[in-house]
């Protein structure tokens, strides 16, 4: 019963640190208005988060190591919530800014928390099964953002974003209250139960980078370009749906959802077809191929984004259940944890660096309703990002299918 409370307490916890993410991208277009925003304003409150992650990762193991799991995630949560408070009542940019900042102080070391927490009650079973129901639930909070404008019309009726964007305030202070019973049940817990202590957290060794190969390094421009290309699209994807396909905000919002949804239904599924196949190269090519044509369609005037957007899902499937195993296959067991944390390091850098970058491009080709095309240049940015990790992840599959034919 403690195992099933707790997985059910910290997914709750999840679910709410991504609708807060999520929820700012649904009134983009609004909250530009309201706030006089820039396109270069905007990727800058896009990449806040990712800045605030990097820093967080930094010192997120040792802070969780010294709190313990039950105190870092009431207090991550907690900050979580002061995010979503400040990003509904910000009065001006700065603090719109800071908000994002601070969300990314509280999201990303929450996220390692839930994580150290869950492997102390299932390790000893089914702990692939609890991280993929925890990682369900994270998807759901994307799902639930996006779907807003259905669910809850009135508050996108409003000519306001503060309505929406309460809604997910809310959300998140149910979110520090998941949290906050998680702590005391698991306060509890340790009195009645032989718990295992805390696992070892991601933490970033400079001394262990100089063991790498050349492989990790192309898995690791694979992660930057794949990623850098999906999730700035998703920060910008509403506004560019409603802009530049003319698509209604409901709509843009359910065609959005399409990737999460499709994610928490077929990475699973992907992820045992790597494992009773062992052909992690060939399918990691395939999945990057797949990203290909994406953006470029999405770029080309009248052509209808549901297909780009299908073909995105799919390797919003298949490249992460390649992408992330195949770490511990590149990497000795000893060095993993800095394997994981420098490619996730690197990659929030890169975010922060492609959102600034989108707006930019955004802005210099004036793209708006009156201008849709004005939105091809930055679709092309991340279409070469794409074009970019498919090239990479051929020398990849060259390289290892030479090496190690039988593992990858």
């Amino acid at each position: 019963p403690y195992r099933w409370a707790v997985l059910l307490l910290l997914s709750a916890s999840l679910f709410a640190s991504y609708y807060l993410y999520d929820s700012l991208g649904m009134v983009a277009d609004v909250v530009m208005r309201e706030h006089k925003l820039s396109e270069v304003d905007y990727g800058l409150l896009s990449g806040a988060y990712n800045i605030a992650g990097a820093l967080a990762l930094l010192v997120g193991g040792t802070l969780i190591d010294r709190l313990g799991t039950k105190r870092s995630i009431a207090l991550f949560g907690a900050v979580s919530a002061l995010a979503g408070l400040l990003t509904a009542l910000a009065p001006h940019f700065y603090v719109l800014l800071l908000a994002r900042f601070v969300l990314g102080l509280g999201g990303e070391p929450l996220s390692i928390a839930v994580n150290t927490a869950l492997a102390r009650y299932w390790k000893s079973r089914d702990l692939a099964f609890a991280f993929g129901v925890n990682l369900t639930f994270a998807r759901l909070g994307t799902v639930a953002a996006n779907r807003s404008p259905q669910w809850a019309s009135s508050a996108y009726a409003a000519a306001t974003s503060r309505p929406a964007l309460l809604i997910a305030a809310a959300i998140g202070l149910i979110g520090l209250v998941a949290g906050i019973l998680h702590s005391r049940l698991e306060a509890r817990a340790e009195q009645r139960l032989s718990l295992p202590p805390s696992g070892r957290q991601d933490k970033l060794s400079l001394d262990e980078l100089r063991s790498f190969d050349r492989s990790y390094g192309y898995l690791t421009v694979i992660c930057l370009g794949f990623y850098c290309a999906l999730f700035p699209f998703q920060s910008f994807a509403t506004k560019i749906f409603i802009e530049a396909h003319r698509l209604s905000r409901e709509d843009a919002g359910a065609l959005l959802s399409y990737l999460p949804t499709t994610a928490m239904v077929l990475t699973p599924l992907c992820g045992l077809l790597v494992d009773r196949t062992g052909k992690r190269g060939l399918l990691l090519l395939c999945g990057l191929l797949l990203t290909a044509p994406v953006f470029p369609l999405l770029a080309t005037p009248g052509f209808p984004p549901q297909l780009p957007v299908l073909l995105l899902c799919l390797s919003f499937s298949l490249i992460p259940a390649v992408l992330w195993p195949s770490v511990a296959f590149l990497v000795e067991e000893k060095r993993l944890g800095t394997a994981y944390s420098l490619m996730t390091l690197l990659q929030q850098l890169a975010l922060w660096a492609t959102s600034t970058l989108l707006g930019y491009f955004n802005e210099r080709s004036h793209a708006s309703l009156q201008n849709p095309q004005g939105y091809a240049p930055g679709l092309w940015l991340l279409g070469g990002l794409c074009i970019a990790a498919l090239l990479f992840g051929l020398l990849l599959f060259l390289r290892e299918r030479k090496r190690t034919p039988l593992r990858f």
